[in-house]
Order: structure tokens, then sequence, then C-alpha cells
């Protein structure tokens, strides 16, 4: 898949109703170790910033989930802050509060990120 079909593919699963760490999860759920069904489970609590509590963003979660279930460890710090330059913060609550982009276009973003290390 291409970076923007990753993309594309995470946008629409937010918009079905994922949350944005299973947006940005399930858009890789091909590259995970791990059944489909299992990784929407584990990335489940982790939306909305931690269960709803608006602390780290869900794509956060997301890309970290994604890069420890793939053996890129190392590569979730400098993706973090990739994020955190490009959308101004990771803490949902600060996110939201700034209005900079709807949720469905961070998570996009999240998997777009994300192409350059997993692709």
């Amino acid at each position: 898949m291409t970076k923007e079909e990753r993309m594309d593919k995470a946008r629409a699963l937010h918009k079905q109703g994922c949350n944005c760490c299973q947006s940005v999860v399930m858009a890789y759920a091909d590259k995970l170790p791990i059944e489909a069904k299992d990784a929407m489970n584990v990335a489940a609590p982790f939306g909305r910033g931690l269960a709803g509590t608006r602390e780290v963003c869900g794509c956060v979660s997301g890309m970290a989930m994604v890069c420890g279930l793939t053996g890129h460890t190392a590569d979730v710090r400098p993706l973090i802050e990739k994020f955190r330059e490009a959308e101004g913060d990771i803490v949902c609550g600060r996110l939201l509060a700034m209005g900079k982009k709807p949720c469905g276009e961070m998570v996009a973003d999240a998997a777009g990120l994300l192409a350059g290390v997993i692709e």
C-alpha cells in the first residue's frame, strides 16, 4: 500500500467510528503480527487521549503500537517529535483546543508518518 492509501484508510476508519488510535493501528493491520480483531481491541482504550482522559493523543499511541508490534521501537521518539512539529502538540486536549485540524486529518497524518518507517 502507498503512503496515501494508508492515510486514506486511517481517515476512512475514523469516519466509520474507530477512535484515533484504532484508526492508525488498523491502517497497518496487514503489517502486524497479530490478528486484526486483536489489534482493534488492544487499541480501543487508547482513544480520546487514553480512555477519554484527553492526555496523550490516540494517534501518537497508535504510532507507538505499530512500531512496537513491527520491531521499530527505536523509531517511536522521532515519530512523536515529527507529529508534535506537524500538529503543534501530542496531548489530545490541547490539540482539540487549538482546533488546528480535525481528528480525522491527524489520524491520516500519523499514518503517513508511519509509512516512512514501516513501508
